[in-house]
């Protein structure tokens, strides 16, 4: 065991326990938490780097606290493998980030209010300049910042159009703005649909218009990138000098249903990075009609053993998962979520398995022989794997091993 020793907001020293194994870990005093396997994620950026040409720089994707896996030791863990650039949403995310001691470039995804400008400069962040008005209003103000010109090439969030090659340029001839870079984002990137695949192929055609374009007149921008997860694996010949993976640095797919990474070769195959346990509470015995939880949505047909167990909602486990015959793990066997899922805890059928207070449930990750994935939650809930694991509550403790 060693630990990660960061620098908190506020100045206060933490150390953070990064155990050998995960066998090493002591969950006594857990009610819920999350095991983040830094092995894994070590794994992920190899294959990530085998992905890419040999020039070509990652750029960790650490927002919404590093997808639910802890932002400060996932990017210290990124930068002490040799991971050199971050990017995350907003300015409090990347002061956090520069507070707890990370040294490499730090560029803030979203917009920021041109009035904490001096943050900006005080803390050596990268802003993303998310259109020509907001880089004049930025540069009317003292002081040089650091930019990244965000073009539009086809989402329409954020960024200037190639219509708009005028406005791009005079971003570059600002003189209280260090450009450092350009960058777009791939919207379809991830879908094998034909008109996805156009749509994107004209995304890049648009990217690469705007760059020969600012080349031809003399502006040559240090760093750029385009590829996000599924634009590292899908459109493979691109080459530009940086690569931004998010959801694929963590392991699993975005949409729950896609196996285009399980269409990589064994070698080059991503892996999980983070599993999701909680406790048993209490064991309980109930016979035929009586029912469980809020609005007496489960009644019971037989007699039913049925345990509570120490996670919610509010901890990140939607709600919308309740009665939709959602499988959790407990002493290596398969249980069935019954009722309404309540704020901080919720119901499980455990007839017919061994199970007694304090035992360990697990909802995401692997129990005795027994796997159970995150694309479970996500398609119960509806949604992408990057919200099922960004949600994961700030009451679920993080644990971290090798």
């Amino acid at each position: 065991m060693y630990n990660i020793k960061i620098k908190y907001i506020g100045g206060i020293k933490v150390d953070t326990k990064i155990y050998n194994n995960k066998n090493e870990i002591d969950t006594s005093n857990f009610r819920a938490w999350a095991e983040i396997d830094l092995s894994k994620l070590k794994h992920n950026v190899e294959v990530i780097r085998k992905l890419l040409h040999n020039d070509v720089d990652i750029i960790g994707v650490v927002k919404a606290n590093a997808y639910g896996h802890g932002d400060i030791v996932v990017s210290k863990y990124l930068e002490s493998i040799g991971v050199k650039h971050f990017a995350v949403a907003f300015i409090e995310e990347a002061i956090k980030l520069r507070k707890s001691g990370i040294k490499g470039e730090i560029i803030i995804l979203g917009w920021t209010p041109c009035c904490r400008k001096d943050e900006l400069i005080k803390y050596d962040l990268c802003q993303t300049l998310v259109s020509e008005e907001y880089a004049e209003e930025l540069n009317k103000l003292p002081g040089v910042v650091k930019g990244y010109i965000k073009l539009n090439t086809g989402m329409n969030r954020l960024g200037e159009p190639k219509e708009h090659l005028d406005l791009i340029k005079k971003m570059f001839d600002l003189n209280n703005i260090q450009i450092e870079g350009i960058f777009s984002h791939l919207s379809r990137s991830d879908s094998n649909l034909e008109v996805d695949i156009e749509f994107t192929k004209q995304q890049i055609s648009n990217f690469d218009f705007i760059l020969n374009k600012l080349k031809e007149d003399g502006y040559n921008p240090k760093n750029i990138h385009l590829q996000n997860s599924y634009g590292i694996v899908t459109y493979r010949d691109l080459h530009y000098n940086l690569v931004r993976p998010g959801i694929i640095l963590y392991g699993v797919p975005s949409d729950p249903l896609d196996d285009t990474l399980n269409h990589l070769p064994d070698n080059m195959k991503f892996e999980a990075t983070l599993s999701l346990r909680c406790k048993v509470a209490m064991v309980k015995e109930i016979t035929q009609g009586e029912s469980v939880g809020y609005g007496n949505n489960y009644t019971a047909t037989e007699h039913v053993k049925v345990a509570t167990i120490t996670i919610g909602y509010a901890d990140g486990l939607s709600r919308l998962i309740s009665k939709k015959d959602m499988k959790v793990l407990v002493n290596g066997k398969f249980a069935k979520q019954i009722g309404n899922v309540c704020m901080d805890q919720m119901m499980i059928d455990v007839s017919g398995i061994d199970v007694c207070e304090g035992d360990i449930v697990t909802l995401i990750g692997q129990d005795g022989d027994n796997y159970l994935s995150v694309n479970q939650i996500s398609l119960l809930s509806n949604t992408i794997t990057n919200e099922t694991l960004s949600v994961i509550g700030e009451r679920v403790n993080r644990v971290y091993h090798l």
